[in-house]
């Protein structure tokens, strides 16, 4: 964005830690080094409980909180509405924690790098400019949804192993894991907890009830929207 002769680049980075936010803020800040400022915000887990923000040189309060508030709003679509662009990186991801109905953004890092073009813009005009700055770029960034998965440990016999895994992708089921061993495969499907037990009578009928299930934990799965 370009905002009377000030230059704003957004920079989105999908992060699951602050050393790895960290990490890419050195990375744009040599990278961008004859910027005035790069101000950063990122917020990380599935309850959203750890964020961080940094004007960078900005009065206080006119980068980094508008940027973590572009963030903190940001809606994501449901699933099915937006489908990333083929050989495109998501740029972050979507979390749906526990006792939420829509998926909420999170592990994500925003920087936002300004080239100043020499007029001031106020505190209001920081503020709109880089929180819209931040709003624009999640607007173009693929996303994400990663959820609290249910894993299933499944056998199959290892004389139509190969076939009625086939089926089990066919059918849709979100296979994470495959072995063989000495009498079959062994595969981890993910289910939601809600459809478990729907899945495992999936699992025994397109198996012809050859199938051998069992619990195998839960897993956070990513899954594009």
């Amino acid at each position: 964005m370009e905002i009377k002769r000030s230059r704003f680049i957004g920079c989105l980075f999908p992060v699951t830690s602050i050393e790895q936010a960290r990490d890419h803020i050195a990375e744009l800040r040599h990278e961008f080094h004859d910027a005035r400022h790069r101000p950063s915000a990122f917020v990380l887990g599935a309850a959203r409980s750890t964020a961080r923000t940094s004007d960078d040189g900005e009065p206080a309060g006119t980068a980094g909180a508008p940027m973590l508030q572009a963030l903190l709003g940001h809606q994501a679509p449901a699933v099915g509405q937006q489908t990333p662009p083929p050989g495109r990186q998501p740029a972050h991801k979507s979390a749906a924690p526990a006792g939420t109905n829509a998926p909420q953004l999170s592990d994500i890092l925003a920087v936002v790098v300004r080239y100043f073009g020499g007029i001031k813009l106020g505190a209001g005009g920081l503020t709109r400019a880089y929180g819209g700055t931040v709003t624009a770029t999640l607007d173009t960034a693929p996303l994400l949804l990663r959820r609290r998965m249910q894993l299933l440990g499944v056998h199959l016999p290892l004389a139509n192993a190969g076939t009625i895994e086939a089926a089990l992708r066919t059918a849709g089921l979100t296979i994470t894991s495959s072995t063989w061993t000495g009498t079959g495969e062994m595969l981890t499907i993910a289910a939601n907890p809600t459809d478990s037990d729907s899945i495992h009578e999936q699992i025994i009928a397109l198996s012809a009830g050859t199938a051998a299930i069992e619990p195998a934990g839960e897993q956070w799965i990513d899954q594009a929207i």
